[in-house]
């Protein structure tokens, strides 16, 4: 037996994964040759991946901030900028990446600061629409907080833009949500838009 039909059986013998067999279909589909040597492994790899940059279907919520919550009685702005986030477009399933800015106006009880950007991972790491991600990590900090407002802002850019269709390599997309006193009083948003650099 060859080197490379030995390590075929042993790539085909460890490919327990029905994502890994959907890959391997996917990639014959394609035109290539799974059984090549530099594919061997990728189904495995590829499977793997997936179930990592999805994992926020895994994740709930209260379970990530995990009681990080205290009674305090700060009143200010909390604002929690350039949190890195990396999603993928339910349309293409091609990655879109950037920074989410966080705000909330405490009342009467304060959120553990590395817990922001857990939250932000719990709906980044699931098939997304830039949009609707905005609006589900505000959501659930107003939520769980009870706090006057939140405040999200998402600056990131897609590789379904940048690598096919209009393949623009320069635009972003900007995009916010707004609850409690970040909508209803401008002189709290502008506050926040200018903490963030945004004013």
């Amino acid at each position: 037996m060859t080197q490379q039909s030995l390590l075929r059986d042993r790539a085909h013998s460890s490919t327990g994964d029905p994502l890994a067999g959907l890959v391997r279909s996917a990639l014959d589909e394609l035109g290539e040759d799974p059984d090549r040597e530099g594919l061997l492994r990728t189904p495995e790899r590829v499977a793997k991946s997936w179930r990592f940059l999805v994992s926020g279907y895994e994740l709930d919520v209260e379970d990530v901030i995990n009681g990080a919550i205290f009674e305090e009685s700060y009143e200010e702005m909390v604002v929690v900028k350039d949190v890195e986030l990396y999603s993928l477009c339910e349309h293409h399933l091609l990655p879109f990446y950037g920074k989410a800015h966080v705000a909330y106006l405490p009342c009467g009880r304060i959120l553990g600061l590395s817990k922001i950007p857990r939250v932000v991972d719990v709906f980044a790491r699931r098939l997304q629409v830039q949009e609707r991600l905005t609006t589900q990590i505000a959501d659930a900090l107003h939520e769980v907080l009870r706090p006057h407002g939140v405040a999200v802002v998402i600056d990131a850019v897609h590789l379904c833009m940048m690598m096919r269709g209009v393949q623009k390599q320069n635009s972003s997309a900007v995009t916010s949500a707004l609850t409690g006193v970040f909508r209803t009083d401008e002189k709290c948003r502008s506050e926040f838009l200018e903490l963030i650099g945004r004013a």
